[in-house]
């Protein structure tokens, strides 16, 4: 009789586990055989500080042991093993988790087919974002100098608080049952894309409007808000946004595609020197330099500007376009003005 009692009990401890589990998303799922030495103390310690400097932790939390650590932070399943999340953000292996968490960065040259370097991020994801910036500051980027009065400046290529917040974003909202995350560093341009698609609540569009956040890893996106990585309002998108337009660069492109997110940073290849170089006649310099100056022109504008007619006017701007320099927006007639193309 007794052996037939620890039987049901075993049946309905098995029950209750596997009705829990369904509920749950990927990141909350136990992962076994996981044990204290597999996480890493001293990552932990530094989302501590990060955390408490923030003041989103109690200053008691600075004293727990890991194993409580992690109970209060909600990365463990009532049956007490780790939660994938928990190896995701402070484990030693990734590989433990999923052997596609890792971070995956290349250097082409003018396609995708022409990759001349790469490297593979493979740390705790905590830890992540800042390997990610170091590496590519080491290695992948420039720091073009300039001068405001007698202070030397030396940003990175792209504002760094963008690159930053764009990284983060993949790193917490990405699909970890799915593939490697991609940055690709061109010439002109850095594209990063992540697996996993917007949540069914958020369009495109609306990313640049004030909207909620809806984070596809709930638990991973709260260690990152804890650590002061991100805010929790939805305004991820407007800073990256802000950030490149205040650097005087376009403004990123964002688009679905392939079964995830993609975010594409363009550098301002359309300097005086640039344009200089591109053999140009004096009136379709005239017409890059006035672009390069205002933003924008229209077909009368460069009429007036170059005494020219309106024919002749529409096949000069006909023939920057066909040069790929320059691109048509807006609508036809009064509403139709010719601004920089920036590839894709």
């Amino acid at each position: 009789m007794p052996e037939q009692q620890n039987i049901e009990y075993k049946t309905s401890w098995r029950d209750e586990h596997l009705k829990w589990i369904c509920g749950k998303k990927w990141e909350e799922l136990p992962v076994e055989g996981v044990t204290i030495a597999d996480f890493d103390r001293e990552t932990i310690d530094t989302f501590l500080r990060k955390a408490r400097m923030k003041e989103r932790i109690p200053a008691e939390a600075l004293k727990l042991d890991t194993l409580s650590l992690l109970k209060k932070l909600g990365l463990m399943a009532p049956a007490g093993q780790f939660s994938q999340a928990a190896l995701l953000l402070f484990g030693k292996h990734l590989g433990r988790v999923s052997i596609t968490a890792s971070f995956k960065i290349g250097r082409f040259g003018k396609s995708n087919q022409d990759l001349l370097f790469h490297d593979m991020i493979e740390t705790n994801i905590f830890s992540m974002a800042d390997s990610v910036i170091e590496l590519l500051d080491r290695k992948y980027l420039i720091r073009p100098v300039s001068y405001s009065g007698l202070q030397r400046l030396e940003p990175l290529e792209y504002p760094e608080e963008a690159l930053r917040e764009a990284i983060c974003n993949a790193i917490i909202h990405r699909d970890y049952s799915s593939t490697y995350t991609f940055l690709r560093v061109f010439d002109d341009r850095l594209h990063l894309w992540n697996p996993g698609c917007l949540p069914e609540e958020l369009k495109i569009d609306a990313l640049k409007e004030n909207h909620s956040s809806y984070p596809r890893n709930r638990n991973i996106a709260n260690i990152f808000y804890k650590a002061g990585y991100i805010e929790s309002w939805g305004r991820g998108i407007n800073r990256i946004v802000e950030a490149c337009v205040e650097a005087g660069l376009p403004e990123p492109l964002m688009v679905e595609e392939q079964g995830g997110f993609s975010i594409v940073f363009y550098k301002n290849r359309y300097t005086r020197e640039f344009i200089a170089s591109q053999g140009l006649s004096k009136k379709l310099e005239m017409v890059m330099f006035y672009i390069l100056e205002h933003g924008r022109i229209s077909n009368i504008e460069y009429q007036q500007l170059a005494a020219i007619s309106k024919r002749t006017a529409s096949r000069d701007l006909q023939l920057l376009i066909g040069m790929e320099l320059i691109q048509k927006s807006g609508t036809t007639g009064k509403g139709t003005f010719y601004t920089f193309l920036y590839k894709r």
